[in-house]
């Protein structure tokens, strides 16, 4: 039987907070707890976010946590190819689209919408559906848009895709049994950009898939994007890994923590005088 294998995925566009270090610990536990090998992935697609200071900071602060891991590390910002080469897959089999409409452009159709008194349906996360190109664009301004290269992103044309495989999906959740995942709760997700021959969605089903991931453990907050995740898994022919969902670290007003919030980071609290093992104890573990 093969060893399970975990990993801890973290982006360095920011400092880590205590929901990070519950995640890595838990991996990193998970994996001694069943002698297993544990993983560190650097998600760092945004190039120009994740800076190699954030990601040295990020480095030491695991290692402060008291965390090892597995050499060399993965790093996505090295592997554009092999995420491109899964794209060009999906392209060929039809389910890849060029969507030109801004932000903007999407909230301003949304707000039509809702004027009508026909609100429009939102993903899992809250963000619209996009509406598709056909519903702003007149053809001759798709087509200028063509001529122009204007910015576009790459789309997964949901529909097609679940007709292809077939539904339903399931994915295997440890603790809660079989799960039936709902990818067109997303509608057609973006799986590229112009300028980034890639997206979280595809990359990190590649990753596993590449890395040998057995156990996908990870916060709440991703539990329904398992339902994109899967249904990539099987466009692609990837394999399947078991998944765990944690519950998130919330803040006093409830809400999850975030970099972008700038939440007290790690480095914060060890400036402050807080040891690993304190850090271990204020998040019950």
């Amino acid at each position: 039987m093969s060893l399970p294998v975990y990993r801890f995925a973290p982006s360095p566009n920011g400092h880590l907070h205590l929901g990070h270090a519950y995640s890595a610990i838990l991996n990193y536990e998970a994996a001694q707890k069943y002698s297993g090998r544990f993983l560190l992935r650097i998600e760092d697609i945004d190039t120009a976010r994740c800076t190699p200071k954030l990601q040295a900071n990020m480095l030491e602060d695991l290692q402060w946590l008291g965390i090892k891991w597995e050499t060399p590390v993965r790093r996505q910002s090295g592997h554009f190819e092999e995420y491109a080469k899964a794209l060009q897959k999906l392209d060929t089999m039809g389910l890849v689209y060029k969507a030109y409409l801004t932000r903007a452009q999407i909230k301003r159709f949304v707000a039509e919408q809702d004027k009508r008194g026909t609100p429009w349906a939102r993903d899992p996360d809250g963000a619209p559906l996009y509406p598709g190109d056909h519903n702003m664009l007149s053809q001759q301004e798709q087509a200028d848009l063509y001529k122009i290269e204007a910015p576009y992103a790459l789309r997964l044309n949901m529909a097609k895709a679940i007709e292809m495989v077939g539904i339903p999906l399931f994915w295997q959740e440890a603790h809660g049994g079989k799960i039936e995942a709902a990818p067109a709760a997303w509608g057609d997700v973006v799986l590229a950009r112009k300028d980034t021959p890639t997206s979280y969605h595809l990359s990190v089903v590649l990753d596993d898939a590449l890395q040998g991931v057995t156990h996908v453990l990870r916060g709440r907050d991703l539990y329904d994007a398992t339902s994109v995740h899967r249904l990539l898994q099987t466009l692609l022919n990837l394999p399947e890994p078991c998944y765990e969902h944690h519950d998130l670290i919330l803040g006093d007003d409830g809400r999850k923590l975030s970099k972008s919030a700038k939440d007290t980071s790690l480095r914060e609290l060890r400036a402050n005088g807080m040891t690993p093992s304190q850090i271990k104890k204020r998040l019950h573990l």
